[in-house]
């Protein structure tokens, strides 16, 4: 498997204008083999689920929380883009962990 991680923008082979941020854990990834991603638009205004962040490269969008997709990268070819820094991935994983915390 490629070296992928969580905070990875990435392209997604037959996605091609869109980019997705890699938002699994990293044991999760390399344990399953499979990884979450999020769709990273820009134009989009930011909200609870809706987050901006700006890459290392200075990539930037708003991930969409809520649009959470499972994918193997064997079956997919997959480019990393950018990365994000370690509070946007933070502030990335609080809203979706927010989406399954109990009421």
């Amino acid at each position: 498997m490629k070296d992928i991680s969580q905070g990875d923008i990435v392209k997604v082979s037959g996605f091609p204008r869109r980019h997705f941020v890699v938002v699994s854990k990293n044991v999760f990834i390399r344990s399953a083999g499979v990884l979450h991603i999020c769709p990273f638009i820009s134009g989009i205004p930011a909200g609870p689920l809706h987050i901006p962040v700006k890459g290392k490269k200075g990539t930037t969008g708003t991930v969409i929380c809520e649009q959470i997709k499972l994918i193997d990268p064997m079956t997919r070819g997959i480019t990393r883009m950018d990365r994000l820094g370690y509070t946007d991935i933070m502030n990335v994983s609080d809203a979706i962990q927010g989406i399954f915390e109990y009421d």
